[in-house]
């Protein structure tokens, strides 16, 4: 029986565009114009913690987030992946795999941190342009 939560955004909805769908995680783009790429790995299940999975699960999502950072980093070719799972606010188990680069609005910070610079907008087009790529090799790669 899947476990849901009535009043949980990541229950409710996608959390961003499917890009794959499994049994147990799906992995979505995340509609964010200052970082193309920026994708999450979502739980299926509403559970909270790494720590509520059985060992078995735990060892299926983090090789689902390492195969999203690997195709990440080989479409968006950033700097440095920021991974993250935090859950404050969506208490629903997920993961953000975040390219980052040195021109983008918020490094060496974190992108919920305050923003340091404004992007150039051409570039910004540039990884937008990449996307398309990114959607294909996440379809070909799971």
């Amino acid at each position: 029986m899947k476990m849901h939560s009535a009043d949980c955004e990541l229950c409710n909805g996608d959390g961003g565009e499917v890009l794959h769908y499994a049994k147990e995680f799906r992995v979505v783009l995340v509609d964010d114009a200052s970082y193309p790429g920026f994708c999450r790995v979502v739980w299926n299940d509403h559970v909270k913690e790494m720590t509520d999975l059985p060992v078995a699960d735990r060892s299926t999502l983090m090789a689902a987030v390492c195969k999203v950072e690997s195709i990440v980093r080989a479409v968006m070719q950033p700097e440095k992946i920021n991974l993250a799972s935090l859950g404050n606010m969506t208490p629903h188990l997920h993961w953000h795999v975040i390219p980052r680069y040195a021109d983008d609005a918020h490094f060496p910070s974190p992108v919920w941190a305050e923003a340091q610079r404004q992007p150039s907008p051409s570039t910004l087009e540039q990884r937008q342009a990449l996307l398309g790529a990114l959607r294909s090799a996440i379809s070909e790669q799971f």
